[in-house]
């Protein structure tokens, strides 16, 4: 028994005289002047941390030129970016670069708002199923769907993608619809145009609530 508090009291005693000389040696140790290195080594950390907040990807500016389309490197995507590409495609592939913009930002306008579904794919085909009973003709005007120009469509894939990621420039003033120059829809006579960019003229709907 006598052994035991005889270990147990020179155990204690060996903890409490290690804590002190730690904390003296700890203390020395923050009171000792900063070494050459250590100073190195504070400013580089530092510098790097400078380095990588200043390290931010600068925005796309967009030029509406096939050139600038054709310099821009395959896109890749999902549903979203296939349904946006193929909609460009069949509306304005023979449109120029800005018209491809316009048509999708419109589309985009539609995906923002709460009067339309909250999809590139459902906007694109709201209404599909009647024949002309949809919002974008070629989604129901009983033809198939082909497409037959592959340069045109890689074209228009790319407006896509740039304009799904959100670094288009605005084009059309919030429109949400469209028609040709060949047509003279009855709802544009109350629809506030917006801009007439290429063979399309844009609109921005007067919605009305239970106010007013």
């Amino acid at each position: 028994m006598r052994t035991f508090f005889k270990a147990t009291f020179s155990l204690c005693v060996g903890l409490a005289v290690g804590s002190i000389f730690g904390d003296i040696a700890v203390a020395r140790q923050a009171d000792a002047p900063r070494t050459e290195a250590s100073v190195d080594l504070r400013a580089i950390t530092t510098r790097r941390m400078v380095e990588t907040k200043l390290q931010v990807t600068p925005p796309v500016e967009v030029e509406f030129s096939r050139q600038w389309i054709d310099e821009q490197p395959a896109p890749q995507g999902g549903d979203e970016w296939q349904c946006l590409a193929e909609a460009i495609y069949f509306e304005a592939r023979g449109e120029t670069v800005k018209g491809q913009f316009a048509v999708a930002e419109v589309i985009m306008n539609r995906v923002a708002s709460e009067r339309f579904p909250s999809s590139a794919c459902g906007v694109i085909h709201q209404g599909t199923g009647k024949k002309y009973q949809c919002q974008f003709t070629y989604t129901c005007d009983g033809h198939k769907e082909i497409i037959a120009e592959e340069r045109a469509f890689e074209r228009v894939s790319k407006v896509a993608r740039v304009a799904l990621d959100g670094a288009a420039p605005e084009l059309t003033k919030g429109a949400t619809h469209y028609h040709t120059t060949a047509v003279n829809p009855r709802w544009s006579r109350v629809y506030t145009k917006t801009a007439a960019i290429g063979v399309h003229i844009f609109y921005r709907h007067t919605w009305r609530t239970a106010s007013k």
